[in-house]
């Protein structure tokens, strides 16, 4: 297992060692020594999965009180993920992250606490499979507009498929809650 540095120090790509044989393929999506030596998380929660159709954008969410990191990977298809730093005080403060993650290339990205997430569909299905730190709680949404042209996002798309909710979604400037660095 590879893990690379994005341009935010938090932000890693996880490339897992994969083995091909006549058969198929194998290789370890997590391991928690090769996380430990990287300093990244070896104490996931929970386990979430997503289908979604070419052209869906889902996000960029956030949680405060319970926060969580994700380690976020396209089991199907092909996604654009997307982290952004909202860390008030950070010195990548509004600066983001985008890997293209496919079931081909099986890279992994690993989304800190304290960093929104979003992802755009690029193939016409996907299924992304995400482990977390923290439990899920529904009390604890908050999120940003994808399209927000302080932060400045190249979705490669003008106009995807998005939830009445995420559409709604404040610009980071709106935003009276976000997390400290």
């Amino acid at each position: 297992m590879l893990i690379e540095n994005t341009e935010i120090n938090d932000v890693k790509v996880v490339n897992p060692l994969v083995h091909n044989d006549n058969r198929g393929y194998f290789f370890e999506s997590y391991s928690l020594k090769n996380f430990k030596d990287n300093g990244l998380p070896t104490h996931f929660v929970q386990d979430n999965e997503v289908l979604s159709k070419k052209g869906v954008l889902r996000g960029l969410h956030y949680q405060l009180e319970f926060p969580q990191g994700k380690l976020v990977r396209a089991v199907v298809g092909t996604i654009l993920d997307v982290a952004v730093d909202i860390r008030l005080g950070s010195p990548t403060y509004g600066r983001y992250v985008t890997v293209e993650l496919s079931a081909e290339n099986k890279k992994m990205l690993y989304v800190p606490e304290g960093f929104a997430h979003g992802y755009l569909v690029l193939s016409d299905t996907s299924i992304v499979s995400y482990k977390c730190t923290n439990f899920y709680n529904p009390n604890d949404e908050y999120g940003i507009k994808w399209n927000d042209k302080t932060i400045d996002i190249d979705w490669g798309n003008n106009s995807p498929i998005i939830s009445k909710k995420d559409d709604d979604l404040p610009f980071l400037k709106y935003q009276k809650f976000l997390p400290k660095y």
